[in-house]
């Protein structure tokens, strides 16, 4: 029997906050309903991507979806730590079950979400890669698209490991999570073509912490909240990670986030504000 698990530290959502993800929510659902398996990665970590694919989780939830999330970022996790998950017995996670220690059944986690599920990542893995490259993770993502309406998938960055690329070819589609202003389009092309070698489909892009100014008609429809801005990949300009990016070791991917999510993309190219709350961080 499945474990439950407590979300003890769930930010409630505004009004415009929960138009932008369900507005996500639809621009997924139009790239077709064969994309039941979508993995979430980004360039670097702290670019809000364990954030926006927890937030598109209650978005799919609120549309009568069963979901399940599945934290496949077995070096540094963040789910547990922010969200504070907390059970009365001991959890298990996507580590044990790919280490042979645990089955299936054993780390599927049941939330205080209804109907959203969830696989953590567990103690961290000394060859993540090697371990997710097996065929037993093949086999549970093939068994929870049975289960489930949708499956998520959280890895880590692909610009900084290559754990994603090991990923991807087991997923109908990726989502690419990207700060505004913090990578160059040199540095994001790189990480879409190591995705295209692995021949997954790239749904889209989410530009997040886009720092709108101005006016346009959704600020004007939100009192300055919501906005609209149309570019296939956004501004993302140079940055602080230069012209070239930042290949740097894994560094201090996990830190608690300190500052508030505040923008997000859906994957048709549109991109949209989330005013206020949330999370910084990967």
């Amino acid at each position: 029997m499945a474990n439950s698990i407590l979300f003890q530290n769930l930010e409630k959502q505004t009004y415009a906050r929960r138009e932008a993800f369900n507005s996500l929510r639809t621009n997924l659902q139009f790239c077709g309903v064969d994309n039941k398996v979508i993995m979430f990665t980004s360039c670097t970590p702290d670019e809000g991507k364990s954030t926006v694919t927890m937030e598109l989780a209650r978005s799919l939830n609120d549309d009568g979806k069963k979901v399940v999330l599945v934290d496949a970022d077995l070096r540094k996790s963040v789910f547990v730590g922010r969200y504070r998950i907390h059970s009365e017995e001991t959890m298990f996670g996507l580590s044990h079950y790919l280490s042979g220690q645990k089955k299936m059944d054993e780390v599927i986690n049941h939330t205080n979400i209804e109907n959203l599920d969830m696989i953590i990542a567990g103690p961290v893995a000394p060859n993540p890669t090697e371990l997710l490259g097996r065929e037993l993770f093949v086999n549970l993502l093939s068994s929870l698209k049975e289960r489930y309406d949708v499956v998520l998938v959280d890895c880590p960055p692909l610009g900084w490991v290559i754990d994603a690329a090991v990923v991807a070819p087991n997923c109908d589609g990726v989502v690419l999570v990207v700060e505004s202003g913090a990578i160059s389009y040199r540095y994001l092309q790189d990480v879409k073509k190591q995705l295209e070698v692995t021949g997954v489909n790239i749904l889209g892009v989410v530009l997040n912490k886009v720092k709108v100014e101005g006016g346009g008609y959704y600020n004007r429809y939100y009192s300055g909240h919501y906005k609209g801005y149309y570019n296939k990949y956004g501004r993302y300009g140079y940055g602080k990670y230069g012209k070239y990016g930042k290949y740097g070791e894994y560094g201090h991917y996990g830190e608690e986030p300190t500052e508030p999510l505040e923008d997000m993309a859906g994957p048709s190219g549109d991109t949209t504000e989330i005013p206020g709350g949330g999370y910084n961080g990967s």
